[in-house]
């Protein structure tokens, strides 16, 4: 399903519906989309298939809090379609519509199997190969492997036994970015196919920048006379460099500068994110007898 769907306009709902108006929203639209009972319909499975993605989001609350929060987008680059319907049991749900039939899942069964990690891999009438279940490798990675790419070993068990492959981390796979190794899951029931191994990204904080996507923060300390007259500071990149920034004079504490183009790269050539710098004045504690003098001679100047 297409990462720019509108859960809420396919089951026809409004963003602050309750759950039983979800619930019931989707009752409809299985009842007459469920390909037992729309058979001379070509696109009801279809439509079954993108119902139900959207009912098996809404109505887990944390599902839908993330989805509320990082729109479709946001939300899928976190949720695979294993992550979708994780503990989302349509067996149970479709019987409780009062359809029969039985959904196909990690035991296997009939009608729908899984494929791609959703309960629908085709429509049948009889019992299928299933395909195993995807297992998923959180690898730790720096905030500097995420900007340059890197290597990693990573050890796991396949098919009860251990086992190791080197995989290339490209740049710019953020924290809940995953790739795929086909074949690596686990072995498929009745002959099935067996499911695939997906490594996820967990990154580590960092001590000097914070990530938000591909955007990364950086804080910034000058003094108190070079944010009034102003001034240049450097500014270390994460790939190494280092940027020459002009602090204006009467610069804020608080003030966020923009470099562009210098944060996180995207993946498969993807625009890079911007380096925010935010500017933090020091104002000086104790101050000797020079100083305090010069500062109120300016206080009585009026500044």
């Amino acid at each position: 399903m297409s990462d720019t769907t509108d859960y809420y306009k396919l089951l026809g709902v409004s963003k602050d519906a309750s759950d039983e108006q979800i619930k019931k929203a989707y009752r409809k639209l299985a009842m007459k989309y469920h390909p037992d009972h729309a058979r001379d319909d070509k696109s009801a499975e279809e439509k079954f298939k993108k119902i139900s993605e959207a009912y098996a989001v809404l109505s887990d609350k944390e599902k839908r809090k993330q989805y509320d929060e990082f729109g479709s987008t946001g939300f899928h680059q976190r949720y695979s379609q294993e992550d979708i319907f994780r503990g989302f049991d349509m067996g149970d749900i479709l019987r409780e519509f009062g359809f029969g039939g039985n959904f196909a899942g990690r035991r296997g069964g009939t009608r729908f199997s899984f494929g791609n990690g959703s309960p629908f891999g085709g429509y049948a009438g009889h019992q299928e190969q299933v395909k195993g279940q995807d297992l998923i490798y959180e690898i730790p990675l720096t905030l500097r492997e995420v900007a340059t790419g890197t290597t990693k070993v990573v050890s796991f068990r396949h098919e009860g036994r251990s086992e190791n492959i080197t995989v290339k981390i490209p740049k710019g796979m953020i924290a809940g970015k995953k790739l795929r190794i086909a074949g690596k899951g686990e072995p498929g029931p009745y002959g099935g196919s067996p499911g695939d191994l997906f490594i996820q990204a967990k990154v580590a904080d960092d001590p000097d920048y914070t990530a938000k996507e591909y955007d990364l923060y950086l804080d910034s300390n000058v003094k108190l006379t070079e944010a009034v007259l102003g001034t240049k500071v450097s500014i270390p990149t994460i790939d190494g460099k280092e940027l020459s920034l002009k602090i204006p004079a009467g610069t804020k504490h608080g003030t966020r500068m923009r470099l562009a183009g210098h944060g996180l790269p995207g993946m498969q050539g993807k625009k890079k994110g911007d380096l925010y710098v935010c500017i933090h004045i020091d104002v000086p504690r104790n101050l000797n007898a020079e100083q305090k003098s010069l500062i109120e001679k300016l206080a009585s100047s009026g500044l």
